[in-house]
């Protein structure tokens, strides 16, 4: 059986803190970024040419329909030969782009949902009044969308928290990956009960904290 779990912990623990640091520093970094990029997907998708929402559309449902372990492959592996300045940077870079290109697609749908869960008559009304697309845009519907679309992209950040657990294939020094190292220790399943506890106790901090900012914006409504 070996050492138990809470012999495991007290002994590793600073290798599971740098593991979870590094899980949630990816997880911040790519849905960071991938809020950037989404934004710009999502503002695209709602454009009224046809072209450039299809683009767009096509963007979204490619990366949300393929699975994030086949894009993080297809980063580190086809990103180098298609891109060669990225053969001399570190390898975290092609997984964190596989993670923020994934992130940036759900995170355009929550934006575009936001925007269009807001009354369209409040944007006709304000267009009657004489008021531009972009100042409708950013005084009348971003101010309300924002309440529906905070609380998502903090459930995003929370998915992706789980997802990170992929960059471990890739020997990223992330939470998973600490199972390796301490395998070469003869350690085999007691730190998979101190991964799942750690995950478990970050997703219910990280829920608690989203449904108060959830009852914060109902209240200010």
């Amino acid at each position: 059986m070996g050492p138990s779990i809470t012999d495991v912990f007290k002994e590793y623990w600073p290798i599971f803190l740098k593991g979870t640091i590094g899980t949630l520093r990816y997880a911040f970094i790519a849905v960071a970024g991938g809020s950037i990029l989404g934004a710009f997907v999502a503002f695209a998708h709602l454009s009224k040419n046809k072209i450039i929402s299809a683009i767009s559309s096509g963007y979204a449902n490619i990366l949300r329909g393929t699975p994030l372990l086949v894009q993080m492959y297809i980063a580190y592996f086809f990103l180098p030969l298609v891109v060669p300045f990225l053969n001399n940077v570190d390898k975290e870079v092609y997984v964190l782009i596989a993670l923020t290109l994934n992130s940036s697609a759900y995170v355009s749908e929550i934006i575009r949902g936001g925007i269009k869960s807001v009354d369209i008559g409040q944007s006709e009304a304000a267009r009657s009044l004489g008021m531009s697309a972009s100042h409708t845009m950013t005084k009348i519907i971003l101010p309300q969308a924002i309440k529906n679309i905070l609380p998502a992209l903090a459930n995003e950040y929370i998915a992706m928290i789980k997802e990170t657990s992929l960059a471990g294939t890739f020997m990223l020094y992330e939470l998973m990956y600490t199972r390796t190292i301490l395998a070469n220790k003869y350690l085999s399943w007691q730190p998979l009960f101190i991964i799942a506890a750690i995950y478990l106790i970050l997703t219910v901090i990280l829920t608690s904290l989203v449904k108060l900012l959830e009852r914060r914006l109902s209240v200010s409504d």
